[in-house]
């Protein structure tokens, strides 16, 4: 997927330099993500209310805006729809009836995130597409959390609201810290040290892997519990603005590119807690 990025960023901007495009101004605009939220529920069970919608959206805006103590990602969210349906099936199954649910509710273009919540598991909490795959099936693109990870829910360690944090990273184009092991490019940021694998629990420190740095252990791109997570890194921003100016923006002709700051018009995360 890194490949195909630095192949779409140097046919639309004549260079697959993400720092480069940062410093043009090309991608280094603020994004606002319109948001469109689908609460999928079987009776009373799973339903969200929608002051619980804003607080995950709130909890969205301070992760990537730096305020838990990372960098500042430069994207933001905005709530722009609000629904639920009831359906049993696809509240116990939404990975199993994934299509049918998502061509019902998905509304929108390639920039516009549409998030559903449902019963999506314990062992797997959330789901999502990347922004490399809108091409070959956009009606699929999107990301499914459990209705239990939103802010104090019941799934803790994991109710902060970082799984949605994490499974959006995703959608914007990030990999996992520990994508690759210690095998380059790993995840495919700089600033991101390589890590062998998945953290756990919630460690203080790891350093599992002979390159440089430590295990970014608090990245919301780990596995750690939500205590732990606390933010991105500068690099993990500039691959997010340029994964959107390459696949997620409208466009205007070769090398010029609408960031998505208005509202759009009309590898699967897996594994552990995540």
């Amino acid at each position: 997927m890194l490949a195909d990025l630095h192949r779409r960023l140097l046919d639309r901007f004549g260079t697959s330099d993400e720092a480069r495009l940062d410093s043009t101004r090309r991608t280094a605009r603020r994004l606002v993500v319109p948001v469109r939220f689908h609460v999928v529920h079987s009776g009373r069970t799973g339903w969200v209310p929608k002051h619980v919608v804003k607080r995950q959206i709130s909890t969205l805006n301070a992760a990537y805006s730096g305020k838990m103590g990372g960098a500042d990602t430069r994207v933001r969210f905005r709530l722009t729809g609000y629904d639920h349906a009831d359906d049993p099936g696809w509240f116990r199954h939404p990975e199993r009836y994934e299509t049918p649910m998502k061509k019902r509710l998905r509304k929108g273009g390639r920039g516009t995130l549409n998030l559903f919540t449902a019963a999506v598991g314990s062992d797997v909490l959330g789901f999502s597409t990347f922004p490399q795959w809108y091409r070959r099936s956009p009606g699929k693109d999107g990301v499914v959390i459990d209705y239990r990870s939103l802010p104090h829910g019941s799934y803790a360690p994991f109710n902060h609201g970082f799984t949605a944090v994490h499974e959006i990273g995703h959608w914007l184009g990030l990999m996992h810290t520990f994508e690759g092991g210690c095998t380059p490019p790993g995840d495919g940021v700089a600033d991101t040290p390589y890590e062998a694998e998945a953290a756990q629990g919630c460690p203080r420190y790891r350093d599992t892997c002979p390159q440089r740095g430590h295990d970014p252990v608090h990245n919301f791109m780990d596995y750690a519990h939500d205590a732990c997570m606390r933010g991105f890194t500068a690099g993990q921003g500039r691959l997010v603005r340029a994964s959107w100016a390459a696949y997620r923006a409208r466009r205007h002709g070769r090398h010029r590119v609408d960031l998505g700051t208005r509202e759009a018009r009309a590898a699967r995360s897996v594994g552990g807690a995540r």
